[in-house]
């Protein structure tokens, strides 16, 4: 995660905070009311580091954030090549205290594994193609 000062000029650190954090945060972590890039309206995130992993929750008044807001915040919150994750837990380990809530979440002590490249996109048709036959024959030399 970003160093978080860099962004104290989003930093939210009125009375309330206070009251319910004990503090307005550090480099670590903090809350942050940030201009969406579609509206210029509040996008709210609360950012932590710690325990092993980094997170922000993300959050509207009245909607969902969308991909484009979600985007900008991972960018302003994470480094470019970072990669992070929203996840879908078993419904039995949901949390939901904001109906328009979304959360990244990266792990501190580990890579997140990533797709081939050539399963998301961004490859020709060809190197699909050749990549999925150098899968197939890959795990037909495993199988023999």
């Amino acid at each position: 995660m970003n160093n978080l000062r860099l962004l104290d000029r989003y930093r939210m650190t009125g009375p309330d905070v206070i009251a319910h954090w004990g503090w307005a945060g550090d480099e670590t972590c903090g809350m942050f009311a940030l201009p969406s890039p579609i509206d210029q309206k509040p996008l709210l995130v609360v950012a932590s580091g710690e325990l092993g992993w980094e997170h922000v929750s993300v959050s509207r008044v009245t909607r969902c954030p969308n991909w484009l807001e979600m985007d900008f915040i991972k960018n302003q919150f994470f480094g470019p090549e970072e990669t992070v994750m929203q996840l879908h837990p078993p419904r039995s380990q949901w949390v939901s205290d904001h109906p328009y809530c979304l959360h990244l979440w990266r792990p501190t002590d580990q890579q997140i594994p990533l797709p081939p490249k050539w399963m998301v996109g961004g490859t020709s048709k060809e190197e699909a193609t050749k990549a999925a036959r150098d899968l197939a024959k890959a795990r037909e030399g495993k199988a023999a």
